[in-house]
């Protein structure tokens, strides 16, 4: 069986009225029904962090990847103040609404790379939620200032490139926490992290405005409340080095009936998951 893999845009209901969301599917062709395997990126990030373990996953799942909106393909928002988890978990779910229309699966397991693991964890604690096995990678339901502080330093904070060079250089800077890369890994991440323009220089490949969700704070968060109304199996992943996830609360997080606990040495916020280290702990989660 080949690999099949198509870019979709959705056009879901925001504040602003409607609005486009990229999605990309990933499927074996004659492979007949799978089931979904959902993918979302962290805060900064987009799709294309999941091409290497969704090519591998396709191997026993429908797999689909996501843009957020203001990141990679999808629209930006006119007002930044429209930025958040209200929103995103919309997204997500008329996504779900549109994928069931059209795969006719209704159920789904989520694989979410810290922002992305928190739109996973509230969808999974609503009641009736459409997630049957949910994979957070590098966050949980406490979520240090220092961790936050950190990422504000840089988020929406990139100047202009000159070069595809300087936009590699910039990523394993800012994503050194995403452990010890190939050069070819680096380059996929650069390549698809900003976007040459009109003028010649190359910009992030999101709306610099997200970082408004950074203005104010000046507390540790706490999600506890959702984290307990999630009563899913829960794969939960963490770079030891991580400053977004303690060790002491992805302890605790363990403590819960059907969560398990995989730590990645020599990797910070988040594991990339492309090695085939970690993408091995997703399968053998994932595929019983």
């Amino acid at each position: 069986m080949t690999l099949e893999s198509h870019t979709e845009y959705l056009s879901i209901e925001t504040p602003e009225g409607a609005r486009k969301i990229a999605f990309q599917s990933w499927q074996r062709t004659g492979g007949g029904d799978a089931p979904l395997l959902i993918c979302v990126h962290g805060l900064t990030r987009n799709r294309h962090d999941f091409d290497f373990i969704a090519h591998s996953m396709t191997a026993c799942y429908r797999v689909v990847t996501v843009d957020i909106i203001g990141r990679g393909d999808s629209d930006r928002l006119q007002n930044p103040e429209h930025y958040g988890y209200p929103l995103y978990v919309s997204q997500m779910m008329q996504l779900l609404k549109h994928l069931a229309s059209v795969t006719g699966e209704t159920r789904c397991d989520w694989l979410g790379t810290s922002m992305g693991g928190l739109i996973g964890m509230m969808i999974a604690a609503t009641p009736g939620s459409p997630i049957d096995r949910l994979i957070l990678n590098d966050i949980g339901p406490e979520i240090p200032l220092a961790g936050l502080q950190r990422l504000s330093e840089y988020v929406g904070k990139a100047p202009p490139f000159f070069s595809f060079q300087e936009v590699e250089a910039y990523q394993r800077v800012v994503a050194s926490g995403f452990g010890d890369l190939t050069d070819e890994q680096w380059n996929h991440m650069a390549r698809y992290a900003a976007t040459l323009e009109s003028d010649g220089f190359y910009r992030m490949n999101y709306d610099p405005a997200i970082a408004l969700a950074f203005e104010g704070l000046n507390e540790d968060i706490d999600l506890t409340p959702v984290w307990q109304a999630v009563s899913c199996p829960v794969l939960v992943l963490r770079g030891e080095d991580s400053d977004l996830l303690t060790a002491e609360c992805a302890e605790r997080m363990a403590e819960k009936r059907d969560v398990r606990l995989v730590s990645f040495p020599g990797t910070g916020h988040a594991p990339a998951l492309f090695s085939e280290e970690q993408i091995a702990a997703v399968r053998d989660f994932l595929v019983m």
